[in-house]
């Protein structure tokens, strides 16, 4: 469960902010239509208060294309422990006001042991290299069926900032279809109404949003999330920018394991 939720929380952190959209709210700043949109941010993830995570990211966003990279390691108290740190990559287009990811990358490195997995979409179906080779590819291994149309972890928060900032739109619904280079599954979205939030340099009302994992293939028997993690979900705070333009996330929190609270500590918002 350790990989897959550094993988989601990688992706729940990707900054999805659409292009063409920010001014600020709750304490950022930025042109309200910048060509060109240059992102950083940082978030501290905790158990029981005890710093354990750091994630940090950049990103670059435009009307067309978008990319962006970031970093998941563990930090304070977790750091004694375990050397842990996945940096991901990712470089798409916007067709038709939706994310298409053309490449997608991420390094990860836990103690000694080392993978890097790349990943295309030629064809609309995801396909990914791993080095070293994985041992299995699971059991089943994600078919060409399963892959078609799927996105990687970063573009997945993309699509749900975009269908937030599109008029009439429902919030958090229907599922997303997530590959990470081996395993195939599903983002299921419920809304869960709107909170008052206070996350570093952002306070307001966010959409709070419930993220259900549902395992479809490339999965070991080992690796098969139980059915009390599959019932407990990955809730996200989404806050507004510009009226509602465009969205961040500015908390997440899971109740798997001994429950994890990540929280936008910074967020610098510039035209380039």
């Amino acid at each position: 469960m350790r990989k897959h939720l550094a993988l989601t929380l990688t992706g729940v952190m990707a900054l999805a902010i659409p292009a063409a959209a920010p001014a600020s709210g709750g304490g950022a700043h930025a042109p309200a239509s910048p060509d060109r949109l240059s992102v950083s941010a940082s978030y501290a993830g905790t158990v029981l208060a005890i710093p354990v995570g750091r994630v940090d990211l950049h990103a670059e966003l435009s009307a067309s294309a978008y990319r962006a990279e970031s970093t998941v390691q563990a930090a304070g108290l977790a750091a004694l422990f375990t050397d842990f740190r996945i940096d991901s990559e990712v470089e798409g287009v916007i067709e038709d006001g939706r994310a298409r990811p053309v490449r997608y990358a991420h390094d990860e490195r836990t103690g000694r042991k080392r993978r890097l997995i790349e990943m295309g979409f030629e064809g609309g179906v995801a396909r990914s290299t791993a080095t070293p080779e994985f041992s299995s590819r699971g059991v089943p291994p994600a078919s060409d069926a399963d892959r078609a149309g799927a996105i990687d972890p970063m573009t997945a928060v993309l699509h749900l900032s975009q269908a937030l900032a599109r008029p009439g739109a429902e919030p958090c619904a229907g599922r997303l279809p997530v590959f990470d280079g081996k395993q195939r599954y599903n983002l299921r979205l419920e809304a869960r109404g709107t909170r008052a939030v206070r996350a570093g340099p952002w306070r307001g009302e966010a959409i709070v949003c419930d993220a259900f994992y549902e395992p479809v293939s490339g999965y070991d028997p080992e690796d098969w999330p139980s059915e009390r993690d599959l019932r407990r979900p990955l809730t996200l705070w989404i806050a507004p920018l510009n009226g509602g333009a465009a969205y961040i996330p500015v908390r997440a929190q899971t109740r798997a394991a001994f429950g994890v609270v990540i929280e936008l500590r910074r967020l610098e918002l510039a035209e380039v």
